[in-house]
């Protein structure tokens, strides 16, 4: 395996979408080999932040060699900040795509769960986007009404949404929105915070269903060298000898019965 090279990606446009909640389009190399569920490690500018950020790729164009991020601003001390005063013009540095994406072609003749939650609702687009299958079902979940991508995501297949407030959809998790629409499907493929996936998991195995999780967690190096980012695993990790996989390197994709959150 090659190891990824730090680029200097061109920022081509950023905007707004919610309070906190940016989106930005950049110019990289990583655009051409790219897949839907995978990450980039976005660095700052700023000399005293060593480490980067893993942020998610929302969508692909591979003829324009661009990649669609969209962000939640954590604090000024976490680069995120400094991301979101970006222009275009500007140069960023990245690395990427990292990680596995989505086997999103064992899809083909099923009917599909496509969830998301938070801001692990990004890196679901560009899934719904590029699988094909006899139902896309996508069921996501939001804290208020601002429904961040729902116009990207109506032409992208069903769409069901939930929110915390009960402002847009059904009021609860993305759990209850299922229960709410009586929908069926036969695979899964999830992203958002353990909570949301620790029940969508359960659900999964209780119904037979197979299911695909991305997990969340905050990452050092991004490319499987520190174990910093750790989840408990069934099988022996080969490289740590224990029962724990690097969420950056085998995943951040899982199926849901490999691991325990």
């Amino acid at each position: 395996m090659t190891t990824k090279k730090k680029e200097q990606a061109k920022v081509v446009s950023q905007e707004q979408l919610a309070d906190g909640i940016f989106s930005m389009w950049i110019q990289t190399e990583a655009a051409g080999s790219a897949r839907p569920g995978q990450f980039i490690s976005m660095y700052t500018n700023d000399g005293s932040k060593l480490l980067p950020r893993p942020i998610s790729i929302c969508e692909i164009d591979k003829e324009g060699g661009k990649l669609r991020v969209v962000y939640r601003v954590t604090g000024e001390k976490t680069g995120t900040e400094e991301f979101s005063q970006m222009k275009a013009g500007d140069t960023i540095p990245v690395i990427g795509p990292l990680g596995n994406g989505f086997p999103f072609e064992k899809a083909e003749g099923k009917k599909v769960f496509l969830m998301g939650g938070g801001i692990g609702v990004p890196p679901i687009l560009e899934l719904a986007k590029q699988m094909e299958c006899e139902k896309k079902q996508i069921v996501v979940g939001y804290r208020d009404a601002h429904t961040f991508l729902k116009e990207e995501f109506e032409q992208a297949g069903e769409l069901y949404i939930s929110t915390e407030d009960g402002s847009v959809g059904t009021k609860g998790n993305v759990m209850d929105a299922i229960r709410e629409n009586a929908l069926e499907a036969d695979m899964i493929y999830a992203c958002g915070p353990t909570p949301m996936l620790r029940a969508i998991k359960q659900y999964a195995e209780a119904n037979g269903i197979e299911c695909y999780i991305s997990l969340e967690e905050r990452m050092a190096c991004g490319i499987g060298a520190c174990l910093a980012c750790v989840c408990k695993s069934k099988e022996k990790d080969a490289h740590s000898n224990v029962h724990n996989k690097r969420i950056c390197k085998d995943g951040p994709v899982f199926l849901s019965t490999e691991v325990e959150i």
